[in-house]
């Protein structure tokens, strides 16, 4: 219980949130067609059908969850959360080294780990395009340089997972330095995705076993 005298700080802003609305929609395209065929199959099926469908879900739901809808990154001013298929990593802005982006968008703690960030996927061709309409406003001599809304003061055009890196590169370096944000990696497995998954394995492998 708090003490009103002493209230609990709490970030100056709350969690700025970033996920992938490609990711997101996949999965749930794959959820309504997983339950489309399982439900008919647990109600159609004969003999051990049911059973293997329902297994086969248990297994199936939570991965495609994880791996879709679960992903997110949350940013305030004292730390980055980090959820990922399975793993939800805290970090204190000043546990952490770089942010980098390559082939997939990375985080890097001072102590040497390593995380990618799920929920924020490089886009190849969103680089290329960004890349392109700088080049096309450059050679027409635009002074905008490519920029959003015609605004001169406007970082130029760039991807949308190169826009949130910026972000939270800009959230990193301002922030190291609070004493609210300093502190070490805090990992917590997803037991709430590991463990019906697991379950769903099992029992999967036990029916085909004594097929």
């Amino acid at each position: 219980m708090s003490d009103p005298q002493h209230p609990v700080a709490e970030p100056a802003y709350k969690d700025r949130v970033f996920r992938s609305p490609a990711g997101i929609a996949g999965g749930v395209l794959l959820l309504a067609l997983g339950a489309w065929l399982g439900v008919d199959a647990v109600v159609r099926g004969e003999g051990r059908t049911p059973w293997l469908a329902l297994a086969g879900l248990l297994l199936v739901v939570p991965l495609v969850v994880a791996f879709t809808v679960r992903p997110a990154v949350y940013a305030n001013d004292d730390r980055l959360r980090v959820r990922n298929p399975f793993r939800t990593v805290t970090l204190p802005w000043a546990s952490i080294a770089t942010l980098r982006s390559g082939y997939s968008n990375e985080v890097l703690t001072r102590d040497g780990a390593k995380y990618q960030l799920w929920a924020i996927p490089v886009s190849l061709r969103g680089r290329k395009k960004a890349a392109r309409r700088q080049s096309q406003a450059a050679a027409s001599g635009d002074p905008t340089g490519g920029r959003p809304f015609l605004d001169p003061h406007a970082p130029p055009s760039r991807s949308t997972g190169d826009q949130a890196m910026d972000e939270l590169r800009g959230l990193a370096e301002r922030q190291e330095a609070v004493e609210s944000a300093q502190g070490e990696p805090v990992v917590r497995w997803a037991y709430e995705v590991l463990a019906p998954a697991a379950a769903g394995a099992v029992l999967l492998a036990v029916l085909l076993a004594v097929t």
